[in-house]
């Protein structure tokens, strides 16, 4: 984990195979960074992560370690401040990396493989309170679901792409050559739902990346309901 200049080993990998969910995918945040020395071990376990089915597994690049010597391309002000927000709402102080958030809720260093599996298995054991589906229609995509509890939900659509191996020149990881999996390209709030009335929404997907339907609670809360389109 990086915070402040302060990183911590990786504790080791642990073989995941594909598993059928059976209380709804969890999705697992990772905040990553190229120019991050720990971040490394954490991007190869969000691969292991991504090859299950019970798994939504997304690599949001940070941009505030850009300084250090090495400008991750992949990096998006708006997901660092993402997790920042993410940290606001947990009334935590600092951000760090590798970091993965859990369904929203639970916070982890990205490294700590034991921990990452316990609130991983602990999520999937709760599930998700809410189903929604998604249906490709060209380049467009149908989302829907049930009522619910009243409440205040933003409905976010990420793209993706899969798999990148890049060199990377300078920096802390320098003369390396990474790949990189399920790396997001986009992540938008495409509605704002109370939660009263079924959800139904018909919104753009142009192109072949894979897509992925979020609905959270508004202001960084626990998420409700995941779908993907790979």
């Amino acid at each position: 984990m990086r915070v402040l200049l302060i990183a911590f080993s990786f504790l080791g990998m642990i073989a995941v195979g594909p598993v059928h969910a059976q209380n709804g995918p969890v999705v697992i945040e990772l905040y990553t960074s190229q120019g991050c020395s720990a971040c490394p071990p954490a991007d190869a376990m969000l691969a292991e992560l991504a090859k299950r089915d019970d798994v939504i597994a997304l690599a949001l690049h940070v941009d505030y370690w850009d300084y250090i010597g090495w400008e991750d391309v992949f990096a998006d002000p708006a997901y660092s401040a993402r997790q920042h927000a993410y940290a606001n709402a947990a009334r935590v102080a600092a951000v760090y990396t590798p970091q993965m958030i859990i369904n929203g809720q639970d916070h982890v260093v990205g490294s700590r493989t034991m921990q990452v599996m316990d609130r991983l298995q602990a999520q999937q054991a709760k599930g998700l309170p809410l189903r929604v589906t998604m249906t490709r229609q060209a380049n467009r995509v149908l989302i829907a679901a049930p009522p619910t509890e009243s409440g205040d939900y933003v409905v976010q659509l990420v793209r993706y792409t899969p798999e990148q191996t890049m060199v990377i020149a300078r920096g802390e990881n320098a003369g390396h050559e990474y790949t990189y999996t399920n790396t997001v390209t986009s992540l938008n709030v495409i509605h704002r739902w109370d939660g009263a009335s079924a959800l139904g929404i018909d919104a753009p997907a142009e192109g072949t990346d894979p897509v992925v339907v979020i609905i959270q609670k508004a202001g960084h809360g626990a998420i409700v309901a995941a779908a993907e389109l790979r």
